[in-house]
């Protein structure tokens, strides 16, 4: 077997070190060196977890946010069209009063004038009796040919204006 070994160039005691030296490193590494780097991979880990939840954390606030400026903004929009609504009631109430108090006033100003032209009617007529009481009393004198009396004249007069309210 000396010469297998020496072809292939195994040392029994060498190959016994190799693995004994292998094994202190593997040992001498695991405790100085892969304890801190997976402490070092741990921390960074557990780091971005937290940033992750904080980001979950701020997601969930903006959405609340959000639920809440939606919330707000149908509330105002409520109020707004609620209010639209009563000035809208308000102005048409308003609209009725002035259309009321309108009417009101236009139909005194034609009973005004409705009693206005009444008087101005009568006071025509009485102008009329007058006028034609003098004229009438003129044309008798000079169909007579004498004066008349007061009683015989207003009696005319009555008579004749009869007659012309007959004709009108």
């Amino acid at each position: 077997m000396g010469q297998f070994e020496a072809f292939v160039g195994v040392n029994f005691w060498t190959a016994l070190f190799t693995l004994l030296n292998t094994l202190t490193i593997f040992f001498v590494a695991k405790k100085f060196l892969f304890g801190p780097v997976m402490k070092i991979i741990t921390d960074r880990q557990n780091e971005i977890d937290g940033l992750y939840a904080d980001a979950h954390q701020a997601k969930d606030d903006a959405e609340a946010m959000r639920g809440d400026y939606r919330q707000k903004l149908s509330e105002a929009t409520q109020t707004s069209e609620r209010m639209v609504k009563e000035a809208v009631a308000r102005g048409q109430a308003r609209e009725e009063e002035i259309l009321r108090e309108a009417n009101r006033e236009a139909e005194a100003i034609r009973r005004k004038a409705s009693a206005d032209i009444e008087q101005e009617k009568k006071k025509a007529i009485n102008d009329a009796k007058d006028e034609i009481s003098v004229i009438a009393l003129a044309i008798a004198g000079k169909v007579v040919g004498r004066e008349l009396q007061e009683a015989d004249q207003s009696a005319l007069v009555d008579q004749f204006i009869q007659e012309l309210g007959d004709e009108a």
